[in-house]
């Protein structure tokens, strides 16, 4: 890759095609940072879903073993989005087909870049990152770590194409557990909150319809006054929070049933089956890395 590349001139190659690669796709392509002509995706074997992706985006999908290895020699950065209990074989397929002048940016909850390198045996810079689904609409929280062997224009490639898609925080990688029960399972806390909402207000006796729209633009709301002023969330809920009022006895029912602590345990326990995931990828090889393919 030249230093003079941009990421609408990158080829970037997708292995695997679930809802995690199509959000980053998606965004990629909404914000004009990306050809879809310069995407590709694949997959082992889901032909009806390549051909809805191609259809929807106007971009090149494959199952077909022949084109998936021309689109991973061509491509400029591959992106590996398989789920955890898949690395190891499709690992041990791809590595051939890898050269050193890649970059190569990872999705994989729970996979260390020592342990990528070991299972892949090529000495390319690889980024570790943890997306959320909001990439999708380009609000995406995106945490991101990366392997000495990426340069500052790697870094910036990188940070670029998920900043297409939201925002980036760059973090040392034992931190990227932690963002991902915080950021990467946070949007599902969200929305099971608004479920919760929700089911109140229709038991309380407004319309589904009602209760949906006010969970959805309080919400919604209340995101925005953080980010706009600035100020900390717990000030924002003491200024609207008065004493002996509505919200106070709301509060001290949240407070009865442990909200903080569960949020807490929910952070904790996604942060630690993360880690799990990762520890369950096994190594079967003890060649060095950096081995030329």
């Amino acid at each position: 890759m030249t230093l003079s590349i941009t990421l609408s001139q990158a080829k970037i190659a997708f292995v695997g095609a679930g809802s995690m690669a199509e959000a980053i796709v998606r965004g990629l392509i909404q914000t004009e940072v990306a050809n879809p002509q310069h995407i590709y995706m694949m997959n082992r074997a889901n032909q009806d879903r390549l051909a809805f992706l191609r259809s929807e985006y106007g971009l090149h999908a494959s199952c077909d073993p022949a084109t998936k290895e021309a689109y991973l020699r061509e491509a400029d950065v591959v992106v590996l989005c398989m789920k955890p209990k898949d690395v190891e074989s499709a690992f041990a397929e791809l590595q051939p087909m890898l050269h050193e002048k890649q970059l190569l940016i990872s999705v994989i909850a729970g996979l260390s870049i020592e342990k990528a390198e070991r299972l892949l045996q090529v000495g390319l810079p690889i980024v570790r990152t943890m997306p959320n689904t909001s990439s999708t609409i380009g609000l995406g929280a995106t945490g991101m770590s990366f392997s000495s062997k990426v340069n500052d224009t790697f870094k910036q490639l990188a940070i670029q194409m998920f900043e297409a898609v939201g925002t980036v925080t760059i973090i040392e990688e034992d931190k990227l557990e932690v963002l991902t029960g915080v950021s990467g399972s946070g949007p599902a806390y969200v929305y099971y909150f608004m479920e919760a909402l929700i089911k109140a207000g229709i038991e309380g006796g407004l319309t589904e319809e009602d209760a949906r729209q006010l969970t959805l633009q309080t919400v919604l709301g209340a995101a925005h006054m953080v980010k706009i002023t600035k100020e900390d969330p717990a000030e924002l809920r003491r200024k609207v929070t008065s004493p002996n009022g509505a919200t106070q006895a709301s509060i001290e029912a949240l407070d009865r049933f442990k909200f903080t602590e569960a949020v807490a345990q929910a952070v904790f326990h996604s942060a630690a089956r993360a880690k799990e995931m990762g520890e369950q990828i096994a190594v079967s090889t003890s060649s060095p890395v950096g081995k030329s393919v």
